[in-house]
């Protein structure tokens, strides 16, 4: 049967391409969020960079309508009015980049930020009673955010350095990134079209990892309701610290 379908059939592909789609799931139930940022990443070690990202797309767009389903009562409003004009201009701004900066580049890029974030937290935490970073910050982080989902879906890491400080209650955290990225990642289709990385195999080929990203949100979202916040958090900038070390790995390399 699947003979007929023009999909991609190299084992060693599906070897990368199944973690690489739980990934996706995992990190869009906005449980050890921004991991998913692995896993163009990951896809790249068995195809291009671009047909990563493309086959890459519609699961994400997959997991976000699950995502939502779960999520979207818990959406902090007042945060999306200010992440969301920012991020879709981030996105076009990524377009216009494509093809002028290398994807390696971004990604070395969003992994030293990463780290940096991750750094000061550490060693120079905040005082409880300074106010976490203000809208002017988010929107800046939000641009990033677009600039960087567009060109590797790596969008999680900017978002997560504004929103984590402000130490939402761990379903309105997932709730307010669920609905951002759901309106970033629908938005990439048409230029994505324009720029001709639309293809019937890699759909195809994505169409048949979806079950696998289903189940990763199905389990993310019952870790998120059932997990302790405190050791969210923890589980949440682990996974981008461990994000930030692969992008700043791919940069280099």
């Amino acid at each position: 049967m699947f003979d007929a379908l023009p999909l991609i059939t190299d084992p060693r592909f599906y070897a990368a391409a199944v973690p690489a789609a739980l990934l996706v799931g995992v990190s869009k139930s906005g449980f050890v969020s921004g991991i998913g940022a692995l896993a163009v990443p990951t896809l790249a070690l068995v195809v291009s960079v671009p047909q990563a990202a493309m086959i890459a797309l519609p699961l994400l767009i997959a997991a976000d309508i699950t995502g939502l389903q779960r999520l979207w009562r818990e959406r902090d409003a007042d945060l999306l009015r200010i992440l969301l004009p920012a991020g879709l201009a981030g996105l076009l701004i990524g377009a216009l980049l494509f093809g002028l900066v290398k994807p390696h580049v971004i990604s070395g890029m969003v992994g030293v930020l990463t780290l940096l974030f991750l750094a000061q937290r550490l060693f120079f935490p905040p005082r409880a009673d300074r106010p976490p970073a203000g809208a002017g910050v988010g929107r800046a982080c939000a641009v990033a955010s677009g600039v960087v989902s567009f060109m590797v879906h790596a969008g999680g890491p900017p978002i997560a350095a504004w929103l984590l400080p402000r130490r939402l209650p761990p379903l309105r955290l997932a709730g307010t990134t669920a609905v951002f990225f759901a309106a970033i990642n629908v938005a990439k289709l048409p230029p994505y079209a324009v720029l001709g990385l639309i293809d019937l195999r890699n759909v195809v080929t994505s169409v048949l990892l979806m079950p696998v990203t289903l189940a990763g949100v199905w389990a993310g979202v019952w870790a998120v309701k059932r997990v302790d916040a405190g050791w969210f958090y923890r589980l949440a900038y682990t996974g981008m610290g461990v994000t930030g070390l692969k992008l700043l790995w791919d940069g280099f390399k």
